[in-house]
């Protein structure tokens, strides 16, 4: 590619990455016109992506933006304004960042995520053996995208007589250009509205969820006000389901694009993935060695594991960070940023920086040394990682396992994936599986 490619067309949206490759080549800090009409800077090469992803003067908060009145409230989630949603980790810095995340930290230790375990496995059955009889599925729409959603609604504490409703203003807010205009608005007016009511019970009816959990803290004194409590439970709900949805279905196709390589992962998972000494996944290894990729990972490490941080590295589910404003002058890359300017750090393009990554366009689910930025890095770390990683390897897992000749059901060039910056994944994934009784 010798020209300046084209950004944020259809044809972009469905393969991103030599558009990403000739920036990172030719202008790796790239100021463009966003669909939005909103001007912002691109950040394309590993080490500046990490570089401002930790940076203090790359501010979350949206009031450090020096915005023109055609791009008024064209930064965040449409409707989270006017909904009084605006008090959540994306969209603020220390000190109260760190107040609310301590708040809510709690909830996602690999302690309490491992506990949740079996309650995912449980979810995964249950969806899977939905169109298990039918040999065929859209793995979106039946799959990847309720899985997350009823895993979050179970730890915020959403009744489940409640929880449909919550699929369907999801499934509005991550249509984006698909569904009618102002839906994704009124579906936040919705949740916000339904969110206060649900805070309201718990304060008279506490139990063992995260919500609750909010309230005790706010009653104790941490100062957490309702609309802060809203805000927290909706950015949960909303970024620990998309970004899951998009983990899971992402992955999978990945996995049919590169039969190979989902070979491996099959063997290993039919061999018991943590017994590091059986045939099968010294065969695998063996086979992986001969490609003369180093081979892992090592003993303890199950490949599931390591193929998961490899899928989110290849095609991650963030194709950008959200939001950033600039608070004073700075320079990053070498560019001159002005103050109050917005900056977009493009995880996907970072992740196959081939400065940091070797063959960073091949799959190799036996990679090692693999510090990807799919989750982000600094203190805006995603907060969910671990229980999006726990939905995405049982997901992946479980799929693999009961439905092995898995394939994809028509043309690959059929598929389309969702118009949206910062969100990567596709509308809809058809597979066709030989038929199973439940």
């Amino acid at each position: 590619m010798s020209t300046q490619p084209e950004l944020f067309t259809w044809e972009f949206a469905t393969d991103p990455y030599p558009a990403y490759a000739w920036l990172r080549e030719h202008a790796p800090v790239h100021r463009t016109r966003l669909p939005s009409g909103v001007e912002a800077w691109l950040v394309t090469r590993y080490a500046d992506a990490r570089q401002a992803l930790a940076d203090p003067r790359l501010s979350k908060n949206p009031a450090h933006h020096d915005e023109p009145a055609h791009a008024k409230g064209k930064t965040g989630i449409p409707g989270e304004r006017k909904a009084e949603l605006m008090t959540h980790l994306l969209n603020i810095d220390p000190p109260d960042h760190t107040r609310l995340r301590r708040l809510v930290s709690k909830a996602f230790t690999p302690r309490v995520v491992a506990e949740f375990a079996p309650r995912v496995q449980e979810l995964t059955d249950r969806l899977i053996d939905g169109f298990a009889e039918k040999g065929e599925a859209d793995l979106i729409h039946e799959f990847a995208f309720p899985l997350p959603i009823y895993a979050i609604c179970d730890m915020l504490g959403v009744p489940r007589e409640d929880q449909d409703d919550f699929r369907d203003w999801a499934g509005m807010m991550i249509r984006h250009g698909g569904g009618p205009r102002g839906g994704v608005a009124r579906s936040v007016k919705k949740m916000r509205s339904y969110l206060a009511e649900l805070i309201h019970r718990k304060r008279e009816e506490p139990g063992d969820d995260l919500i609750s959990g909010l309230i005790r803290a706010s009653d104790h004194g941490e100062h957490l006000t309702e609309n802060e409590a809203a805000a927290m439970a909706f950015i949960l709900l909303f970024a620990g389901f998309e970004t899951t949805v998009n983990l899971i279905g992402n992955g999978v196709y990945a996995l049919l694009r590169n039969p190979e390589q989902r070979e491996l992962l099959q063997q290993s998972l039919a061999a018991g993935e943590s017994e590091a000494g059986s045939p099968l996944l010294a065969t695998a290894v063996e086979a992986v060695s001969s490609r003369g990729v180093t081979p892992g990972p090592p003993a303890g490490n199950p490949l599931l594991a390591t193929a998961v941080e490899e899928l989110l590295r290849y095609d991650g589910p963030v194709e950008l960070a959200t939001w950033r404003f600039a608070t004073e002058p700075l320079t990053i890359g070498g560019q001159r940023i002005a103050a109050g300017d917005p900056v977009l750090v493009v995880l996907a393009a970072a992740n196959r920086d081939p400065a940091r990554f070797d063959e960073p366009d091949t799959l190799d689910l036996f990679r090692r040394d693999n510090q990807h930025l799919g989750y982000g890095h600094g203190i805006h770390y995603c907060l969910g990682a671990p229980l999006a990683r726990l939905e995405g390897q049982t997901a992946l897992a479980t799929l693999l396992r009961r439905l092995p000749d898995l394939r994809l059901a028509g043309d690959p060039a059929d598929l389309r994936w969702r118009g949206g910056l910062i969100m990567r994944g596709l509308r809809t994934l058809p597979v066709e599986f030989a038929p199973r009784q439940i």
